[in-house]
């Protein structure tokens, strides 16, 4: 009787389940290991990107990562499907019905067994439960997100450039961006990086005067992650360009075409985007009897180990990890979803071979932040050098596209990476500067 495979299941194939998949199919590869990924996606496109999906300015189909072809040249499965339930007790997780646009059924319930189990599905934003927020704003959570609201941004900015065109009226197009972390302030400068070129694809009398943006944050400044003098930068860089910017705006109701905030103000808006805090996915409350925080996201130990089930890890955003003498769990970015994704392949490697696992050390190695072409800032080297290196200008842009760069090595692998990273450039060259249908 041959020997059963040891079974690892990845649920989520963002930037860390994606690294995690190949670095473990490329370990131990499919003779005494079956490494499956599960994700409702097709495509992974890197999260830190759907801005420029959402402006035009990226063609994701030209970055995006399908999940079929990238598991056969890394010897893992891949299986297309949304969690539903883990049965802890029986070691399996069951996927939902894959259903398509007709509501047609294309897979029923799926019940796959594991050894080991990551929980690797992300988050979604946070409405703090405002009312209106999930009926009237958009999302940038993945790509359908970006792309459904590139579409609504083009049909408004047509709808504009007609009515100047026509002499119907001095039509703007007013878009309410709420939340000024990293993902709200990168749209905002994109969206006028992309208006500012509009009138060489066909729309003749628009410009980015004809951009209305106003970007609100609860907090007493925008970018929290950053030094109060690079946040100070970004603001004026953002004004410069047009953006209206408040400060300490608590939004209170979102509307069709209004946004209510604390003070009784009615800002008016064509599209609306909600870019304000990280929870749990929906759902997640129902998908077992893991422990969970108040937003929904699964308490991990030290070791990124759910806390009632070692055979069961979680990282990422949908992974509280507090540890040790922090005050604050592990930020929910990037960095940390790839830093996970490093110790969680060692401690699964190191589970079967009976040895300790490791603890999670988070290095923070800082924050940048992309203005669009216009400019770029932020801090390097965090907690390494027990300090921080502000840096603006073209070394900030330089260490901004570095991470992308990082991350295709990171779910590619050395070769490919570098290739990618060559053809990357050269489209940048060659290939229309946006994606404007």
């Amino acid at each position: 009787m041959s020997k059963r495979k040891t079974q690892i299941v990845v649920v989520g194939g963002g930037a860390g389940g994606l690294e995690l998949v190949r670095k473990l199919g490329s370990k131990y590869g499919r003779k005494d290991h079956d490494i499956i990924l599960v994700d409702c996606n097709l495509t992974h496109v890197w999260k830190p990107l759907l801005h420029e999906v959402a402006a035009g300015s990226l063609d994701a189909n030209m970055d995006e990562v399908g999940y079929g072809g990238h598991a056969v040249r890394w010897g893992y499965r891949f299986f297309h499907g949304a969690l539903e339930k883990i049965d802890r007790e029986r070691q399996q997780i069951i996927t939902a019905p894959l259903i398509d646009e007709d509501g047609e059924e294309i897979i029923g319930r799926h019940v796959i067994r594991y050894d080991y189990l990551v929980l690797a599905f992300g988050g979604i934003s946070n409405d703090f439960g405002v009312p209106g927020v999930r009926e009237h704003a958009h999302f940038l959570e993945h790509r359908g997100h970006a792309d459904g609201f590139r579409q609504r941004l083009l049909n408004a900015c047509l709808r504009a450039n007609h009515a100047h065109q026509t002499g119907k009226g001095d039509a703007d197009v007013r878009i309410c961006i709420i939340g000024a972390g990293a993902t709200g302030v990168e749209l905002a400068a994109e969206l006028y990086n992309a208006a500012s070129s509009l009138r060489t694809y066909g729309l003749e009398v628009f410009d980015e005067d004809k951009l209305k943006v106003t970007l609100l944050e609860a907090g007493p400044r925008i970018l929290p992650q950053l030094d109060e003098d690079l946040a100070a930068t970004a603001r004026h860089e953002l004004e410069r360009l047009g953006v209206e910017v408040h400060a300490s705006t608590q939004v209170t109701a979102v509307h069709a075409d209004t946004v209510e905030t604390k003070s009784g103000e009615r800002i008016d808006a064509d599209l609306i985007v909600w870019a304000a805090g990280v929870k749990g996915s929906d759902g997640v409350a129902n998908m077992s009897d893991l422990e969970l925080n108040r937003l929904d996201q699964f308490v991990v130990r030290p070791t990124l180990q759910t806390t009632k089930d070692d055979r069961i890890f979680a990282m990422g955003d949908c992974a509280s990890c507090l540890l040790p003498g922090e005050g604050k769990p592990v930020p929910p970015r990037a960095q940390s979803a790839h830093q996970m994704a490093s110790l969680v392949f060692d401690n699964l490697v190191r589970a079967q071979q009976g040895k300790p696992l490791k603890d999670f050390v988070y290095r923070d190695r800082g924050s940048l932040v992309s203005l669009s072409r216009f400019s770029a800032l932020g801090s390097l080297m965090g907690n390494l050098v027990g300090g921080r290196m502000a840096i603006e200008g073209r070394l900030a842009r330089w260490a901004y596209q570095s991470l992308y760069r990082l991350h295709l090595l990171a779910i590619h692998g050395y070769l490919r990476g570098i290739m990618l990273i060559v053809i990357g450039r050269v489209n940048q060259i060659v290939r229309p500067k946006f994606k404007l249908h």
